[in-house]
Order: structure tokens, then sequence, then C-alpha cells
């Protein structure tokens, strides 16, 4: 499926990035699409991370990717943002919710909208699965909240990813999946052992400088079969969770 991609200015909002933007990609077509909204890694909007918003869209969904660096860059805004990722609250919650709203009310939605992030975005994207208007949520390697039990009370339906070689996240899959199994939230949750961090993307991203460190620790760079097989659960949980009754499936 051939997509449009452009870069877009979202309305300033109270609490939010002052001129904040971000890239959206929308199935050729006259719709209506569902939405997903993702949420990009640590190292902000790459160009890995433009080409999986592309990716998205090619699924058949309105995608949009904001910066949540948009005021100030990655350096500035960094430590603020995991400190909102951390705390549940802040800056970089108000953008998503921004996003959400900005794709759900166009005339080629069909109103419904995931959330789909990568690294850090993977921990906001389990955040943002309870009570934030999302139908479904795809959590890649994502961080785990503290009180991941409380957090995940009132979760809608989450798909999961992640890299046995991760060794910051070891047992995190089974950990998602025991505490949605007891909440009774459906689920996909998924660990594959040959796989580290960051193993979605087809290309290192990322300071040269910082990738050894990333690939000793975390095991991070791509596994184009592990990934495959992510996006292939990825696709088929949205196709489930995000279509209308009566609209055909992306």
């Amino acid at each position: 499926m051939s997509v449009t991609v452009t870069d877009i200015s979202l309305p300033d909002v109270e609490g939010g990035s002052a001129g904040l933007t971000g890239v959206l990609a929308v199935p050729d077509g006259p719709g209506p699409w569902p939405g997903v909204v993702l949420v990009h890694e640590a190292y902000g909007v790459t160009e890995v991370m433009r080409r999986q918003v592309v990716r998205v869209a090619e699924a058949g969904y309105l995608a949009l990717m904001p910066d949540l660096f948009s005021q100030g860059g990655p350096r500035k805004c960094l430590i603020a943002t995991f400190r909102a990722l951390r705390s549940g609250e802040g800056r970089a919650f108000v953008d998503i919710e921004s996003a959400r709203e900005l794709l759900a009310a166009r005339p080629d939605s069909t109103g419904v909208t995931g959330v789909l992030g990568f690294c850090m975005g993977g921990g906001f994207a389990l955040l943002a699965a309870s009570d934030r208007g999302f139908a479904a949520s795809s959590v890649n390697y994502g961080m785990l909240p503290r009180d991941l039990d409380d957090a995940l009370e009132h979760a809608c339906p989450i798909v999961g990813s992640y890299g046995g070689r991760d060794h910051t996240l070891t047992g995190a899959a089974g950990k998602l999946s025991a505490v949605l199994t007891a909440h009774g939230v459906a689920h996909d949750m998924k660990e594959y052992p040959d796989a580290g961090h960051s193993f979605l993307n087809d290309a290192e991203s990322g300071p040269r400088a910082v990738r050894l460190l990333t690939k000793r620790i975390l095991g991070a760079g791509p596994n184009p079969d592990a990934a495959a097989d992510a996006w292939r659960r990825i696709e088929a949980f949205f196709g489930e969770h995000l279509a209308q009754p009566d609209t055909p499936k992306p």
C-alpha cells in the first residue's frame, strides 16, 4: 500500500510541548482508517523511526509520531521525558494525547486509535494503555512501571515484544502476561530469545559511541527474523482490536 508522509505541526495545548511537531503517514485512498500514535525511542525521531511510521501506515493505519523533544531537542528534553515516564504524568503524555485527538478528529479516521512505542516509547505505550482513550497498545521492549498491577488494572488490549538478550528487561514479558491475565485483559506477550533491545529497528540507531555499550548490555540491534514475527503479531492484534464492526480490517 502506498502512503503519503508529511511533517506536521500540532496545536499548542496547555501542559504540552510548545511548537509540537510530528511525522504523519496516511494511506492512499478514501479510508476511513483507524489511527495509531507511535512513540519514538530515546534517540528521538530518527530516520529509523520515520520508517516505522511509514510501515504502520502501509499496514492500513493513519500513523502519527509526535516529537516529544520538540521543545528543546533531545539533550534538553530527555531527562524531563523520562521523569514523565516514571511518574505517569507530564508534558510527554499531553503530547501523546494531542496526537491521539488529532488522528481521531480527521475526516478519514474511524475514530478508533491505538498506540505503539519503541524502547522509551514502549514504556509510554504501556502506561497509555490505561484510561487514555486508546483501543489497543503495542509495547516493544518498554520499561515496566514500579506498580505494574495498579498501572494495568484498566488497560486496553496489549501486544508486547521483548528480547531475551536485553538484560535490563529480563522476564518482562512474563510479568506483563501474568498481570494482564489476572485483570482479564486481552494480550499477546512474547520474548524472543535471540533478540535484544531495539530488535524491531531495521538499522542501528543512536550515536556511534553509544552503540558498543548498548550492544554489550542490552544486546541492542536489528534482528530481522524476530522483527518479522513481531510485526506479524502486532498487525494481527491491531487488526482485531482497532477495526470497527462495520469497517473492513486493515
